[in-house]
C-alpha cells in the first residue's frame, strides 16, 4: 500500500528530490520542480525527445513528430506537426526568430517563426542533428549545419539557392553538434572533432575513451562553457576542452588554432548531459548497477551533481537522485540536460517528464536553516535579503526563533531578540510581555521594551515597575534610571514607592529612587531634602541642572559637610547667585568650614575676599599655617601690625622674619634668623634679597665668632661682598672647619669671574670687527642714480637732461647726491669732502645753510 501511495505522489505534479542522504546537514545547491501545465498534458499521450532552451521561451519535440514552443511556465503556445516519427533535434539562433527542426525520417526544417519561410527538404535517410548559426538571422547567407551519415553545411547564395558543402564524413553517424560563434563540434562514433568556420580548418579530434560503448545507446554530451572551452561527456570519460591561437613561428601548414585538453578524469556513472555553473560543471548521470543488485526501486534513478574539475580528478560538490516519472523504464540515451545561459536555469528531459533544477536562492537557504531549527542564522539571513525577501516575513522567522528559545527556557535570550523581531508592532510587542508575565519572566524582558519615539501603554511599563517593586529594589531603580519619565504615571509609582517606604523608612535605594521621580516631576525641594539626608553624590548635579541656588542658602554647612571641595567650587562658580558675605554669614559658627572657602576664595582672586584678609591671618594660624606665609606674601589688604602680632604671640619666627622685613625693620630680622632659626644660609639669602651694606656688616660682625657662620659666609659671600673684608676680621688662631676648600672655592669663584670678563671682552671685539666690516661691505656697493634723484643744493635733477654732455655727481654714503659745482670748497683737509647736511646737524641748526651760502 504504501509503495502504491509513493508511486502515485512520484507520478503527480508534486517533485522532491532525494539526496544520499536526506537528514544530512549540508545545504543542497539546487531546488527542483516539475515543468507542468500544458507538459503534462502533451506528455500524457505523447513522449520528449528532445528540447531547447532561449530565454524566453522552451521548443519540444516528441516522440510523435510534433514540435510546441512552451512559455518559462511550461504552457503550449505554438504547435508545429513536422513528421509523424521522432523529432530528433531542434536548434533556435541567439535571436529566439528562426528554428532549425531535424526528424527520424530525414526531414530537415530551417525557418522564422514569424514567417516561415526558409529551408524545407527531405532526405532518404535519418538526420540526427540540425544547428544554425548563432547569428543566423543577422547573416545573408543563412547558414547551419545538419549531421546524418555526414556532416553538411548549407548557406543560400546570392541568388536566393541554397549550396551544401560537406564538412565531413565517413566515421559514422553524427550524434551531436553544438555551434559556438565560429567553432562547430560534432561527435561522431570514433570521437568530437572541431571546425573553424572563419578559417575553414579543422582544428582537432578528440578521441573517445570509452570504444565499447555503443554510440546510440550511450550518445555524446557537447557543452561550449564560453565561446573557446567545450565540455565533452561520453560514457564516464570527461574532458574540457579549450582552444588556443597558434604562435604565428609555429603555423607551417598547421591550423591557426589549436586544442588543449585542461581537464581529463573518470566518472562513476554514465553522462547524459552536462552543463555549465560558473567554475563548476552540473551533470546529468545515468545510474545503473552492473552487478544487477539494486532494489527494483532505486535501479535507474538518474542524478544530478555539481562537481569541480581538476586537472586529473574532480570534487563532488553536491549530488542529488531524482525520482522522474517512469525512470525504471529510462534508458541513458533517453536523458538529456538543457540549460538557460541567462538564468542558471538546468531542465532534464525524459520521454515522460520534464524537471527544472535551478539555484537556490535566498528564499530557500532561510527555509533550509528554519528546517534545521538554526535560527538566529535564519534570522540573520531575513534581515540581510529583506528588501529581496518575497515568501519569508523577518517578524515570522523571528517569532519561531523566539518561541524556540522560550520553550528551551532561555528567557533573556527570548527577549533579546523580541527588540529585533518585534521592531516597530506594539502589538506584538504588548502580546510578548503579557506572555512573560504569564511564565513570571516580567524581568528578562523589561530592559528590551521599546523607550524611544514608539512606546506600549503607560499601563505596560507600569505592570513591570510594580512586578520589580515587590521583589527586587535594585532593579526597580535601574528601571526608573533608564527609562524616560513620560512612559508612566509618574504620581502613581511615587505613591507605590511612599508606600513601600512606610514598612522601611531608612532604604537608602528606596530614597535615591524616590528622589529621582521627584526630580522628573519638577519637585526639586523634596529631591534635593532627600539627597542632602543621604549625603548623595548626584545633589551637586542637581543644584546646577536645575538651578536650585536659592534653595540651598540656608543649607551651605550640610554642602559643605557633605564633600567641602565641591561644595566651594559650585559656591565660587556661581558667586552670582550666593554672594560671598552670604557664605560667610552661614559658615561663620564653623570657622573651619569657613577657612577652606575663603582660602579657595583667595586663591582665585586675591582682591574679592579684601574685607575678609584681616580675619584670615588668624583662619590660617589656626587651621592652615604652611599656607600662612605664602598668604601674607600675596595679600596687598592684610594689616602688617596685626598679621606680626598674632604671629609674634604663636611664635611663628619665619611668618614674623617677613613681616618685620616687609615693614622695614631688616636688622631685627636678620637678628632673628640668627639668633632663633640659627640658619646662615637663609640669614645669606636675606641679605641677598635685601642688598644691603649695612646688613652684610650685621651679618659679619654677628658671624665673626662662630666658626660654622664663617664657613657658610667665605662659602657663598663671594660674589655679593669682598671676601678679604672677611678673611680680615678674623681672629689669629681660631680653627675654621674646611677653610682650605672654602679659600679654594673663593679663588676659583674670582678666576672664573675673570674667565667670564675676558670672554665678555673677546666677544665684544670679534662682534666690533664683524660689524665694521659689514658696514664697510655696505658703504662700498654701488649707488643707483636715475632721474628721479636730486641734487641736495640745488634741488634739481640730478642728471642732466643731455646725457651726452659731461656732468660730475658727488654721492656720499649717507645717500645725499650733489652736483660737483654745487659743493662748498672741500675745506681744511684737500681732497676730504663731506656731506653739508649730516655734517650741520652734527654741528647744530642752520650750519648747513650757512656753509651752503659760503
Amino acid at each position: 500500500m504504501a509503495e502504491m501511495e509513493e508511486q502515485e505522489r512520484k507520478q503527480s505534479g508534486e517533485f522532491t528530490d532525494e539526496s544520499e542522504e536526506e537528514d544530512s546537514e549540508e545545504e543542497p545547491k539546487l531546488k527542483y520542480e516539475r515543468l507542468s501545465n500544458g507538459v503534462s498534458e502533451i506528455l500524457q499521450s505523447d513522449a520528449a525527445s528532445c528540447m531547447t532552451v532561449h530565454d524566453k521561451f522552451l521548443a519540444l519535440g516528441t516522440h510523435f513528430g510534433k514540435v510546441f514552443l512552451l512559455d518559462i511556465q511550461g504552457n503550449a503556445t505554438q504547435k508545429y506537426d513536422v513528421s509523424s516519427v521522432k523529432i530528433n533535434q531542434i536548434s533556435l539562433d541567439e535571436s529566439g526568430e528562426n528554428v532549425g527542426i531535424c526528424s527520424e525520417d530525414g526531414k530537415v526544417q530551417v525557418f522564422g517563426l514569424y514567417t516561415r519561410e526558409g529551408f524545407h527538404e527531405s532526405f532518404d535517410c535519418p538526420v540526427k542533428v540540425v544547428a544554425l548559426h548563432p547569428q543566423f538571422s543577422r547573416s545573408n547567407y543563412k547558414q547551419f549545419v545538419t549531421g546524418g551519415n555526414k556532416l553538411l553545411l548549407y548557406e543560400r547564395n546570392w541568388l536566393n539557392r541554397w549550396k551544401t558543402v560537406v564538412l565531413h564524413e565517413g566515421e559514422g553517424t553524427i550524434t551531436n553538434v553544438k555551434w559556438r560563434v565560429n567553432l562547430i563540434a560534432w561527435a561522431n562514433n570514433l570521437g568530437v572533432k572541431i571546425y573553424d568556420f572563419s578559417t575553414k580548418q579543422r582544428i582537432t579530434n578528440v578521441l573517445r575513451d570509452n570504444a565499447s560503448l555503443r554510440p546510440d545507446m550511450y550518445p555524446c554530451s557537447l557543452c561550449w562553457k564560453d565561446d573557446t572551452t567545450l565540455i565533452v561527456g561520453w560514457g564516464t570519460s570527461i574532458k574540457i576542452c579549450t582552444v588556443k591561437e597558434r604562435n604565428p613561428t609555429e603555423m607551417r601548414d598547421l591550423p591557426n588554432r589549436y586544442v588543449e585538453i585542461v581537464s581529463a578524469f573518470e566518472t562513476e556513472f554514465f553522462i547524459c548531459g552536462l552543463a555549465p555553473l560558473a567554475d563548476q560543471l552540473v551533470t546529468l548521470f545515468f545510474v545503473q548497477d552492473p552487478m544487477n543488485q539494486m532494489d527494483e526501486e532505486d535501479r535507474a534513478r538518474p542524478r544530478l551533481d555539481i562537481i569541480q574539475p581538476l586537472p586529473e580528478s574532480c570534487e563532488e560538490i553536491s549530488s542529488d537522485a531524482l525520482s522522474v516519472r517512469f525512470y525504471q523504464d529510462n534508458e541513458c540515451r533517453d536523458y538529456r540536460l538543457e540549460h538557460s545561459e541567462g538564468e542558471s536555469l538546468f531542465y532534464i528531459i525524459s520521454p515522460k517528464d520534464i524537471v527544472v533544477a535551478k539555484e537556490r536562492d535566498q528564499d530557500d537557504h532561510i527555509d533550509w536553516l528554519l528546517e534545521k531549527k538554526k535560527y538566529e542564522e535564519a534570522l540573520m539571513a531575513a534581515e540581510i535579503s529583506f528588501k529581496n525577501i518575497k515568501r519569508h516575513d523577518v517578524q515570522k522567522i523571528g517569532m519561531a526563533y523566539i518561541n524556540h528559545l522560550v520553550e528551551n527556557r532561555d528567557y533573556d535570550a527570548a527577549a533579546r531578540k523580541c527588540q529585533k523581531v518585534l521592531g516597530k508592532n506594539m502589538e506584538l510587542w504588548e502580546n510578548e510581555v503579557y506572555r512573560f508575565k504569564t511564565i513570571g519572566q516580567l524581568k528578562a524582558i523589561s530592559q528590551y521594551l521599546p523607550r524611544g519615539d514608539l512606546r506600549l501603554r503607560p499601563a505596560i511599563y507600569e505592570m513591570i515597575l510594580h512586578d520589580f517593586l515587590k521583589s527586587d529594589y535594585e532593579g526597580f531603580a535601574t528601571l526608573i534610571r533608564e527609562w524616560p519619565g513620560e512612559l508612566y504615571n509618574n504620581m502613581a509609582i511615587v505613591q507605590a514607592v511612599n508606600d513601600h517606604l512606610k514598612k522601611d523608612p531608612t532604604n537608602s535605594t528606596l530614597l535615591t529612587t524616590l528622589a529621582e521621580l521627584y526630580t522628573y516631576d519638577q519637585r526639586y525641594d523634596r529631591a534635593l531634602e532627600i539627597y542632602l539626608r543621604l549625603r548623595h553624590k548626584d545633589v551637586y548635579q542637581l543644584i546646577h541642572k536645575h538651578n536650585l541656588f536659592s534653595s540651598i542658602e540656608d543649607k551651605i554647612v550640610l554642602l559643605m559637610e557633605f564633600d567641602k571641595e565641591k561644595a566651594v567650587d559650585m559656591l565660587l562658580d556661581n558667586e552670582d547667585k550666593i554672594s560671598i558675605d552670604k557664605v560667610v554669614v552661614e559658615l561663620d559658627g564653623r570657622p573651619e568650614l569657613l577657612h577652606v572657602y575663603l582660602h579657595k576664595l583667595f586663591k582665585r582672586d586675591h582682591h574679592k575676599g579684601q574685607k575678609y584678609h584681616e580675619r584670615q591671618i588668624g583662619l590660617y594660624a589656626e587651621y592652615d599655617r604652611p599656607n600662612l606665609l605664602p598668604f601674607l606674601r600675596d595679600s596687598t589688604h592684610c594689616p602688617l601690625e596685626k598679621a606680626l602680632e598674632i604671629c609674634q604671640q604663636r611664635n611663628f619666627v619665619e611668618e614674623t622674619v617677613f613681616l618685620l622685613s616687609r615693614m622695614g625693620n631688616c636688622k631685627r630680622a636678620l637678628q632673628m634668623i640668627m639668633e632663633e632659626l640659627e640658619d646662615v644660609d637663609k640669614a645669606i639669602e636675606f641679605a641677598k634679597e635685601q642688598d644691603d651694606a649695612e646688613l652684610w656688616e650685621d651679618l659679619i660682625s654677628y658671624s665673626i665668632d662662630k666658626p660654622p657662620f664663617i664657613t657658610g659666609l667665605l662659602n657663598n659671600i663671594g660674589t655679593h661682598v669682598d671676601p678679604i673684608l672677611l678673611i680680615k676680621r678674623i681672629k689669629e688662631g681660631m680653627e675654621i672647619p674646611n677653610l682650605r676648600d672654602s679659600l679654594v672655592k673663593i679663588l676659583h669663584d674670582y678666576n672664573l669671574q675673570i674667565l667670564l670678563r675676558e670672554g665678555c671682552k673677546k666677544i665684544l671685539v670679534a662682534d666690533s670687527l664683524s660689524l665694521l666690516k659689514k658696514m664697510h661691505r655696505t658703504q662700498m656697493r654701488g649707488v643707483r642714480v636715475d632721474e628721479g634723484n636730486i641734487c641736495e643744493s640745488c634741488h634739481s635733477t640730478i642728471l642732466p637732461s643731455d646725457m651726452a654732455q659731461p656732468f660730475s655727481v658727488v654721492v656720499f654714503h649717507c645717500r645725499h647726491m650733489f652736483h660737483k659745482e654745487c659743493l662748498p670748497s672741500s675745506g681744511t683737509i684737500p681732497g676730504l669732502q663731506f656731506c653739508n647736511i649730516c655734517s650741520a646737524k652734527r654741528r647744530g641748526p642752520g650750519s648747513g645753510i650757512l656753509e651752503m651760502k659760503k
